[in-house]
């Protein structure tokens, strides 16, 4: 295999020169560059999709960041960015921040360094701090899950979602409906779905308990944590609950039928996220589907676009939810 060295005599340049254009970093004349690619690709020193990467200055790759690797949601939504772009001849390169904030902004420093051609980040907030990091990447970015004006985004209607499992209790007659939400650093789930869950209330006139709504963390057992709160403290127990995704709900319902109730019979639960999950517990959860895989392959089309130029970098995309009634209700 040839050294850097010899790249340099047959190109006529400097070994720096040769580094630059391998490493892609400094300033290198294109005639240097024509020069050091040609030998590269007559010698055959690194693959010939390298080379081109080289010349085009792309490197086929989109980093792509996510709140927790290991959930369903994931899952999905990687699913269907990857059925895009591979077809586009892109690969991925994830990144987890488990749910950590901070992260965010370390992997998306991470991918920048990495050469990445975009970034399709799940996001979780919508904080001061990473829409500066943002801005500062100029490099096409898509974010889905959060509404971030001033830069292209996936979103669902977390709002009407919200506001649709509730009116779905309500056809069944339940008037006393709990609400189990997430703190409210996630604008999407912690605030606009329980703002939904109020306005619909509200809007049926019917009566909120403080007692009736608790915040929670995306974890399991906060989803026992909270339900059991809502038990023991309401002097008029809901007939009814609403949980921001399907964990929540699951583990909700659990603690439900390990204190000897019935569902739907004594307390009628909803969740949201459609998991697979969700289909086969007993009873099975009635949940809103948010079209996760769609998501992704909305993100995956519309950052190939930027990278192509073919629109500006704020395009907003809103994909559909439907609400999936089974036995919890």
């Amino acid at each position: 295999m040839l050294t850097i060295k010899e790249i340099a005599q047959r190109a006529n340049v400097s070994r720096t020169t040769v580094s630059r254009v391998l490493n892609n970093s400094g300033y290198v004349s294109e005639k240097s560059r024509s020069a050091v690619l040609k030998v590269i690709e007559e010698t055959g020193y690194v693959p010939s999709q390298h080379a081109q990467s080289l010349r085009t200055k792309k490197t086929k790759v989109i980093g792509v960041i996510l709140p927790k690797i290991s959930t369903e949601t994931s899952s999905r939504l990687v699913k269907g960015i990857d059925e895009i772009l591979s077809e586009a001849g892109y690969q991925i390169l994830l990144a987890n921040t488990n749910l950590a904030p901070e992260k965010e902004i370390e992997n998306l420093r991470l991918l920048k360094s990495r050469h990445v051609d975009g970034i399709i980040l799940s996001a979780t907030n919508t904080e001061k701090e990473l829409m500066e990091e943002i801005r500062e990447l100029a490099i096409p970015f898509v974010a889905v899950g959060q509404n971030m004006p001033g830069f292209s985004h996936v979103v669902f209607d977390d709002y009407q979602a919200a506001k649709d499992a509730v009116q779905a209790l309500i056809k069944r007659g339940h008037k006393e409906i709990a609400f189990i939400g997430v703190g409210e650093s996630d604008p999407a789930v912690g605030v606009l779905r329980k703002k939904g869950y109020l306005d619909a209330m509200k809007e049926n006139g019917l009566s909120v308990a403080a007692s009736w709504v608790r915040t929670g963390i995306f974890d399991l057992e906060s989803g026992r944590t909270c339900m059991k709160e809502i038990m023991e403290s309401s002097e008029q127990r809901p007939t009814a609950v609403v949980a921001v995704t399907d964990r929540l709900a699951i583990v909700a319902s659990q603690y439900l039928m390990e204190i000897g109730l019935d569902i739907p019979g004594d307390l009628a639960v909803v969740g949201m996220g459609a998991s697979e999950l969700s289909k086969f517990i007993t009873p099975s959860l009635s949940t809103i589907d948010f079209m996760i895989e769609e998501a992704g392959k909305e993100a995956a089309g519309l950052i190939l676009r930027m990278i192509d130029k073919d629109v500006s970098s704020s395009i907003k995309r809103e994909v559909e939810h439907r609400f999936l009634q089974r036995d919890s209700i």
